[in-house]
């Protein structure tokens, strides 16, 4: 990528949610200098606004750049990309608004990293665009917040752990409280009303590897004192497209993702809730009552972030070997996610001697272990337990 890029990251969504989360994170980490990052959105006075707060963390950033651009006028999507090395994204549901932004990436060959966790995005932009950000040497990253940072990078964490090695199963059991943002609420939404029509990301074998999924369902976990059920986030399918890419992981490989309750009766509930929100969704008029629930924009307040705390722990068998990880932190849907993608764009922009994994791709097989240490020195956890 050409070293004549004007900014290293420009946060486009700066002005919603986790936008502006993303934006004192920078502001605060001192990572870039106000002249090499840029925010971007569709309201310039709102862009305006957020500079004026950020000003209170550094006074140097009154001279941050601005720029307009918006899903709904590609050439500003394109004028944006061109400008920097890394466009950092929040504008969701990411099947409404994401690709166009992703083909203006891929055409100005531009590296890319969202906070998606919608399955029908990742596999429509994998199919459209991996092979031309292959060609292009860049690196379109799906995921880079909750969704799927903890889990991918987990369990990349324990396979560093385990290897060399051959045949290996890894099952992650996560813990998490907290709320959500509006923004969050609708992307869900839309994906249990959009459903039927849902492809998974693709499962391609790039060799005779096998990669699969655990045989467990739900089940008492001893060493946790929880109840785990399977949970159907994007999470595994992330993890095994990494172990697809990444040959540490062995040639047989396998992984289970649960989440986990103290009791049967909270998962049940659980289960009903989760399911009755599915069943109003199938139908327009209820997928849109069910968004009125929650606006856009509208998130937990620093207070129930700062009581939010999350861990994923994984427990790993192979070749004769067991090893048992934690990945852990605080808030996890805002405060972290926050973090996790700026310190994702941070990597794709400053670092030198990243993998050579190019196209839409994840964050373990994009950034590897240099991406744990930068997470790691931010303060999220990762632990190898006894």
């Amino acid at each position: 990528m050409s070293e004549a890029r004007k900014f290293d990251v420009v946060v486009y969504g700066a002005t919603g949610f986790t936008g502006k989360l993303v934006a004192e994170y920078i502001a605060n980490a001192r990572a870039l200098e106000p002249a090499r990052w840029a925010l971007a959105g569709r309201n310039t006075e709102k862009l305006e606004a957020v500079r004026a707060d950020l000003v209170k963390i550094d006074e140097r950033l009154a001279a941050l750049a601005l720029l307009r651009a918006s899903a709904d006028e590609p050439a500003t999507l394109a004028a944006m990309a061109e400008k920097t090395k890394v466009v950092l994204t929040t504008v969701g549901p990411y099947i409404r608004y994401g690709v166009p932004l992703v083909d203006a990436c891929v055409t100005a060959k531009t590296n890319y990293v969202d906070i998606t966790g919608e399955p029908e995005f990742v596999s429509d932009i994998e199919a459209r665009y991996d092979e031309r950000a292959k060609n292009a040497k860049i690196k379109i990253v799906t995921c880079c917040g909750f969704d799927s940072i903890p889990h991918d990078l987990g369990v990349l964490y324990t396979v560093e752990q385990m290897k060399p090695v051959t045949t290996l199963e890894v099952n992650g059991y996560v813990w998490a409280n907290g709320s959500f943002s509006g923004g969050t609420w609708n992307s869900a939404v839309d994906a249990f009303a959009r459903f039927r029509n849902q492809k998974k990301p693709s499962a391609k074998a790039t060799s005779d590897r096998r990669i699969g999924s655990s045989d467990k369902k739900v089940h008492y976990v001893d060493g946790m004192k929880r109840w785990a059920a399977p949970m159907p986030t994007i999470d595994p399918v992330i993890v095994k497209k990494s172990a697809r890419l990444l040959e540490s992981y062995g040639s047989s490989f396998r992984y289970g993702h649960f989440m986990t309750v103290k009791s049967l009766p909270v998962l049940a509930g659980i289960g009903a809730a989760v399911g009755g929100a599915f069943a109003i969704a199938q139908l327009p008029p209820g997928a849109a009552l069910l968004r009125k629930l929650k606006s856009s924009g509208d998130g937990p307040s620093p207070e129930e972030r700062a009581r939010s705390r999350f861990s994923v722990t994984f427990y790993a068998e192979g070749d004769g070997k067991h090893c048992k990880t934690r990945v852990s932190g605080g808030d996890p849907g805002y405060t972290e996610t926050a973090m996790m993608i700026s310190e994702s764009a941070f990597c794709l922009a400053l670092d030198d001697g990243l993998p050579e994994h190019y196209g839409v791709t994840t964050t373990a097989a994009a950034m590897g272990t240099r991406l744990v240490d930068r997470l790691v020195e931010a303060g999220l956890h990762f632990e190898t337990l006894p």
